[in-house]
């Protein structure tokens, strides 16, 4: 299962939003809005406190950058030929 750390006014974060919706992948949206305690949470996981931030247990990925997470989602939930 996938979960995306992100906030709803981040433009990155809508990016890859539309990615996961474009692609049919289920994922949990995690809230993390700027100046609150979860934002705590990206920091433990990931050492940044920067969103987007997608968790991909299955893959065993962390990762932070929009551009970055949606080349990911495409070579690995795109369309398989």
């Amino acid at each position: 299962m996938l979960e995306l750390y992100q906030f709803e006014q981040c433009p990155y974060c809508k990016k890859v939003r539309d990615k996961l919706t474009e692609l049919n992948i289920d994922y949990i949206c995690r809230n993390v809005k700027k100046g609150t305690e979860k934002r705590q949470i990206i920091m433990t996981i990931g050492g940044k406190d920067q969103v987007p931030l997608l968790v991909d247990l299955d893959n065993q990925v962390i990762m932070y950058e929009s551009d970055r997470i949606v080349e990911f989602l495409e070579l690995n939930y795109g369309v398989k030929k």
